[in-house]
């Protein structure tokens, strides 16, 4: 008698982790990606129609859920931040703070 046990938890977390770097990644992809499904589905009466729907067909009623068969079947990956390395993006001032007025203490405060 082989009987199977069938977790809380499907797709198995191991099969997410090896679609992810780390636990953290994925928690954090699922958890956005959850947020997006829970707002595509609050706003279909609306007429907004900017978000993007499941990916997946699927029978789950939680929007984590959705988000975890997304991500085991390779719907849902995380993009890499556009990095703008510019050079001089901010115009920072240089010398010390208390020398603009004159002092060489270095601030306000009467000897």
């Amino acid at each position: 008698m082989s009987a199977t046990h069938d977790s809380m938890t499907n797709p198995p977390v191991e099969n997410l982790l090896a679609r992810v770097d780390s636990k953290f990644e994925l928690v954090t992809l699922a958890a956005r990606r959850a947020r997006d499904i829970n707002s595509y589905f609050n706003q279909l009466g609306g007429g907004l129609g900017h978000m993007v729907p499941p990916q997946v067909s699927t029978t789950a009623r939680k929007p984590l859920s959705v988000a975890f068969e997304e991500i085991n079947a390779d719907k849902i990956v995380r993009g890499e931040p556009e990095v703008d390395v510019a050079g001089d993006e901010f115009d920072l001032p240089t010398g010390d703070i208390g020398a603009e007025d004159g002092d060489d203490d270095g601030g306000d405060v009467p000897a």
